[in-house]
C-alpha cells in the first residue's frame, strides 16, 4: 500500500490521533509501506507525507488525526 494509505490505515484503526514517531513505527513493524530501497520508513518522510496532505490530516495536540 501507499504511505498515504499507510497513515490513513493506522489512525483510522486506532480511532483516535498518533504521534508521527507512534505512525512510523507502526508502518514499519507490520511493514504496511516498503521503501523502493528496502530501508524503513523515516519519520521525516511520514511528517512530510502529512504535511503535504493538508486536506487529509490535521495536527492536534501533537497527534495526527484525520480530517472527517
Amino acid at each position: 500500500m501507499s504511505i498515504v494509505e499507510a497513515i490513513v490505515y493506522l489512525i483510522a484503526s486506532g480511532g483516535h490521533g498518533m504521534r508521527v514517531d507512534q505512525i512510523t513505527e507502526q508502518i514499519n513493524i507490520h511493514k504496511l509501506h516498503q521503501r523502493k530501497d528496502g530501508k524503513p520508513v523515516t519519520i521525516q518522510q511520514v511528517y512530510a507525507v502529512i504535511m503535504h496532505h493538508p486536506e487529509t490530516f490535521v495536527k492536534e495536540d501533537g497527534r495526527i488525526r484525520l480530517i472527517m
